[in-house]
């Protein structure tokens, strides 16, 4: 394989390598994760050839990478952006069926891809970014994150029920972390804030789900200790320095 010969020719020099997804990651493409998929899919090609292996090594000054033929570089500029996520819109760099996506409520010159992911009718805070690595990092559940949201559901939730949320829930065969929850006031018991500290799959809405609720409004109102106060639907700011360095020290890069 070509790209296990290049690393091993630029191991004999002493040249510093790093992975391919890292690499992607630190040129706005995507996070990490999101790089691994597109490495899969055959999208991805060092010096020519495609590569599908995780785990491949480059030589960043030396090696060149192409996503679906087009040479990636490194971002100089790095951007931080908070959106108020609207209703109906998929958290996406693109969309097949041409379905409105976040980043057509953002638009700014570099490739930037969204930390995470909201449902399409989930509202709120919606992290954007072409900083790969502190991407991967606010995603990962090592560094339990904190995500804030308001639910709204269709029934007075029981006393019994919010205890069991607190405790966690099994999904797909894993119990879901402790989390805080609580009534928000004056909503007859059916409107609840609720703090995870992880992020899989739809977990709000399934987690209620499971314990016979259906959520008909679900909103982020922070991520991180990042909000959107003051903002309307589909409006969107850069983060102040101040809100990048807090996140950064929140993921060990401060």
């Amino acid at each position: 394989m070509v790209a296990k010969k290049t690393q091993n020719k630029h191991e004999k020099k002493g040249e510093e390598l790093i992975r391919l997804n890292k690499y992607l990651a630190m040129c706005g493409v995507a996070s990490r994760r999101k790089a691994d998929e597109l490495i899969k899919e055959g999208r991805v090609s060092v010096n020519g050839e495609v590569i599908t292996q995780l785990g491949v090594k480059i030589n960043p000054n030396k090696d060149k990478v192409e996503v679906d033929g087009k040479p990636v570089k490194p971002e100089e500029k790095l951007v931080y952006i908070v959106l108020n996520k609207p209703k109906d819109c998929i958290t996406t760099v693109k969309d097949e069926k041409g379905r409105r996506t976040v980043l057509d409520f953002v638009k700014v010159k570099q490739r930037i891809f969204p930390v995470g992911r909201l449902d399409r009718n989930t509202t709120g805070v919606l992290l954007l970014t072409n900083d790969g690595e502190l991407a991967y990092r606010l995603m990962h559940p090592k560094y339990k994150v904190e995500k804030a949201y308001k639910v709204a559901i269709d029934k007075p939730i029981k006393p019994e029920d919010i205890e069991k949320l607190k405790r966690g829930i099994m999904l797909d065969g894993r119990k879901t972390e402790a989390c805080d929850v609580y009534i928000l006031p004056n909503s007859e018991n059916k409107e609840l804030g609720i703090t995870i500290r992880e992020g899989r799959y739809r977990q709000i809405r399934r987690m209620f789900e499971r314990l016979g609720y259906k959520v008909r409004k679900l909103h982020r109102v922070s991520f991180g200790g990042i909000t959107v106060s003051g903002m309307k639907r589909g409006e969107w700011r850069f983060l102040t320095e101040k809100e990048i360095k807090k996140l950064k020290r929140l993921v060990g890069l401060e």
